[in-house]
C-alpha cells in the first residue's frame, strides 16, 4: 500500500478540461476535486497566483494517489476583499464564491458523487461553509478542505513563501523580499477586519519570509497532502 501522500506508480491523473464526455463514464462514482485559490497581492515578492498554484498542486497530489479522483479546472477568483488596497488584486467575494460553487454542484450531481473543494486561500471560508450548507440541504456531496497547519504566519510570509519555493520557485522574486507586519493577529484583528491588509502592513505581508526555504515548503506541502488525503479517506474510505 503506497504512503499517505504519495503518487500511485504508474498512475498518470486526468484532468476534466482534457477529456471528451465519453471518457467520463456514467456510473457517477467519481470525485470532482476543484481548486479553489484567489488573485490577490502576496507581497512584493509572491504572485497573485499564489493560493491557486497551491490549492492546484494539492489537488493534483490528490488526484495522483486516488483512482476515484478527476481534477477540474481552478476557479482563480475568491473572497479576497480585504486585499483591495493592494493594485492587482481582483475578487467575486463570499456571495458570488457561494454561487458558483452551488451552481457548480448541482451541475456536477449528474455525473459524479460529489465535489472536493481545495481551498488555498482562509478568505474562502464562509463561502465554502455556506456552499457546504446548502449542498447538505440538496442532498449534495461537498467536501471541504482547508489546510491547518499550527503556528503559520498569517499571509505571504515564511510559510507561503516555502511553499512556493518548493512548488514554483522560478516566480518567488528573492530581491523583493523583506519582513512584514509580524503583530498577532489579535493585534491587528479589528484594523484587519474593518481596513484591511493595507491598514496594517504597507508591503502586504504579514509575517517574515526572510527564512523561508523550499525544504520547510515540501514538508508544509507534505503535511497538508497527508491532511486532504486523511480527510477523503474518512469521508469516502480509501
Amino acid at each position: 500500500m503506497a504512503t499517505p501522500g504519495t503518487p500511485l506508480p504508474g498512475w498518470r491523473h486526468q484532468r476534466l478540461d482534457e477529456l471528451s464526455w465519453p471518457e467520463i463514464g456514467s456510473d457517477r462514482s467519481t470525485w470532482l476535486v476543484v481548486p479553489v485559490g484567489s488573485t490577490e497581492q502576496h507581497g512584493p515578492h509572491l504572485p497573485f497566483g499564489t493560493d491557486s498554484i497551491v490549492a492546484e498542486a494539492l489537488a493534483d497530489r490528490l488526484c495522483e494517489t486516488r483512482r476515484d479522483s478527476l481534477r477540474a479546472p481552478l476557479i482563480a477568483y475568491g473572497a479576497s476583499g480585504e486585499h483591495q488596497g493592494f493594485p492587482g488584486t481582483v475578487s467575486i467575494g463570499t456571495a458570488a464564491l457561494s454561487l458558483l460553487l452551488t451552481e457548480l454542484l448541482r451541475s456536477a450531481r449528474a455525473s459524479f458523487a460529489g465535489i472536493v473543494a481545495v481551498s488555498g486561500h482562509g478568505g474562502n471560508a464562509q463561502a465554502l461553509a455556506t456552499a457546504r450548507a446548502i449542498a447538505d440541504h440538496e442532498g449534495d456531496r461537498l467536501i471541504v478542505f482547508e489546510p491547518r497547519l499550527e503556528g503559520i504566519d498569517l499571509h505571504a510570509g515564511r510559510a507561503e513563501t516555502s511553499l512556493l519555493l518548493a512548488l514554483r520557485p522560478g516566480l518567488v522574486r528573492h530581491d523583493e523580499i523583506v519582513s512584514g507586519t509580524t503583530s498577532s493577529l489579535a493585534e491587528i484583528s479589528h484594523a484587519l477586519r474593518h481596513e484591511g491588509v493595507a491598514a496594517v502592513s504597507p508591503t502586504g505581508i504579514l509575517g517574515d519570509p526572510r527564512e523561508a526555504s523550499a525544504e520547510e515548503g515540501q514538508l508544509l506541502f507534505d503535511a497538508m497532502s497527508s491532511q486532504l488525503l486523511a480527510l477523503l479517506e474518512g469521508e469516502v474510505g480509501p
